[in-house]
């Protein structure tokens, strides 16, 4: 079982990705200034999403850590898959709309390059920068998906807090190393519409990271069940206890990347008195509770086998 990486690693994450995403949007938008490049002003607005997305996020997971009310008796943790969710649209719209929108434009109308000296220059910074978010990003990842593979981890967990900075800062990396591409050809060829063409392939990788995360932050968004395993765990432990006669159902959703409510129908033996059945599920619950801290919510129906 992969242990979610919520709270205090997920703010790691958040804010490492902010601090170098803030510093790369200003070095970005000088050497725009500068080169005249259509590659490194769409790597600008790219970077500015991307800050943007890391204080939403952050947003997010505050908010999702206020006590259950009474207009929100299971908590308010689905304000961060909300919030998320609106990341990937922001990725989409934002993102990838503006670098395609402006890798169209210097196509069509083509502006020769200044120096490229500052491009190389902040592009260098900009993929050591990225590059360390993306470390601490792997890292965090890496410790919270146990024996799984990369992919099953992302599609299994249920915090967005890392596997989106782990596609944003992998998408930063990709754009601007094309980037540099598209400057280092259109410095060869003397033709500046690779500039522009590197701006298109930028915004399409985000579009498609933009796919991905919102289909992601979608599930989480309208409620996944819980890990196979403490369904499993649930189910064990009722069926172990002599005076149950069945395990009817057994229903798990995550309200929070760290909080699951747990429902199941169970038959009880005729004869076991009301007292013995109370005092039987507060047992089971708290042993279930030590066992997995993430259940929230436990509600047991006694019901008849049909």
């Amino acid at each position: 079982m992969a242990a979610q990486a919520h709270g205090g690693n997920g703010k790691l994450v958040l804010y490492a990705a902010l601090a170098a995403n803030l510093g790369i949007a200003v070095a970005k938008f000088v050497a725009a200034v500068f080169t005249g490049s259509s590659a490194m002003l769409t790597e600008g607005f790219h970077s500015v999403v991307d800050s943007l997305n890391q204080i939403l996020l952050l947003y997010g997971e505050r908010r999702s850590r206020q006590p259950a009310d009474a207009i929100h008796p299971l908590g308010y943790g689905r304000e961060l898959y909300f919030w998320s969710f609106v990341v990937a649209i922001l990725i989409f719209a934002t993102g990838a709309g503006l670098s395609i929108y402006e890798g169209v434009l210097h196509i069509l109308d083509p502006e020769p390059l200044g120096s490229p000296i500052v491009a190389y220059v902040v592009l260098a910074i900009s993929i050591a920068m990225e590059g360390t978010s993306w470390l601490v990003a792997v890292r965090e990842f890496s410790e919270s998906r146990g024996d799984m593979g990369w992919w099953q981890a992302i599609r299994v967990s249920k915090d967005p807090t890392t596997f989106v900075v782990l596609f944003e800062d992998s998408a930063a990396i990709f754009g601007l190393i094309v980037a540099a591409i598209g400057i280092t050809l259109a410095q060869v060829t003397g033709n500046p519409m690779w500039d522009g063409a590197a701006s298109v392939v930028i915004g399409v990788a985000l579009a498609f990271v933009a796919f991905m995360l919102a289909r992601e932050s979608k599930g989480l968004l309208i409620g996944e069940r819980a890990n196979p395993a403490l369904i499993e765990a649930i189910r064990t432990a009722f069926d172990d206890q002599p005076e149950v006669t069945a395990v009817q159902e057994v229903v798990t959703i995550h309200t929070a990347p760290d909080r699951v409510f747990v429902a199941a129908s169970v038959d009880f033996e005729d004869a076991v008195a009301v007292g013995r059945i109370e005092q039987l599920i507060a047992d089971t619950e708290a042993r279930l509770r030590q066992a997995w801290p993430q259940i929230a919510n436990v509600y047991i129906k006694p019901k008849a086998r049909t």
